[in-house]
């Protein structure tokens, strides 16, 4: 039997950010006490194949590899920095060679950064209606932490800490049930 898969979608056009370092922090709590295997796709490290990519057809074998984990997560936790009120032109370019259909029903949770709280609807307003597209369930609660409430790679505002407490149990109660430990 195979371990259920977490798949995370980092957005950060940098090899290093914060939206890296919140998106792993939040997988690393989720997989606490499960069998879950994780991987994190990160456009950043994709963007030179991604791109100039203009058909699914043409992507090399690391880009459709990636492809197909998102498709095929049993959990997929996407997260971006926002620019100018949405989520990165790379992050929605991956987003666009993604199968329609393989997202059905599939859980996502949805999490953003920014430089300000003027960003704050952004996964209401951008990345929950792209997900609907897909038909997919997105999780009840969506994070978006500003860039100072995350410090050495760690939230440090109780409150925010709470809503990722919630996100996390949410994410855990729609993982396979072969993925909880006994």
């Amino acid at each position: 039997m195979s371990h259920p898969r977490i798949v995370g979608l980092s957005g950060s056009l940098s090899a290093i950010s914060r939206t890296r370092a919140l998106l792993d922090g939040i997988i690393g709590q989720i997989r606490t006490g499960s069998d879950a295997a994780a991987r994190i796709i990160d456009v950043a490290e994709l963007g030179a194949a991604l791109g100039p990519l203009r058909s699914r057809e043409q992507a090399p074998p690391e880009l459709e590899a990636a492809f197909r984990a998102v498709e095929t997560a049993d959990l997929l936790l996407v997260a971006s920095p926002t620019y100018k009120g949405s989520y990165s032109g790379l992050f929605k370019h991956f987003i666009d060679f993604v199968d329609y259909k393989a997202l059905v029903g599939r859980p996502v949770g949805l999490i953003a950064t920014g430089g300000s709280d003027r960003h704050a609807l952004v996964v209401e307003h951008q990345l929950r209606p792209l997900f609907a597209f897909f038909v997919a369930r997105t999780l009840p609660t969506a994070l978006f932490v500003p860039d100072r409430a995350i410090v050495d790679g760690k939230v440090d505002d109780p409150l925010l800490c709470q809503r990722i407490d919630q996100l996390v149990e949410e994410a855990r109660l729609v993982l396979p049930a072969r993925a909880l430990a006994a």
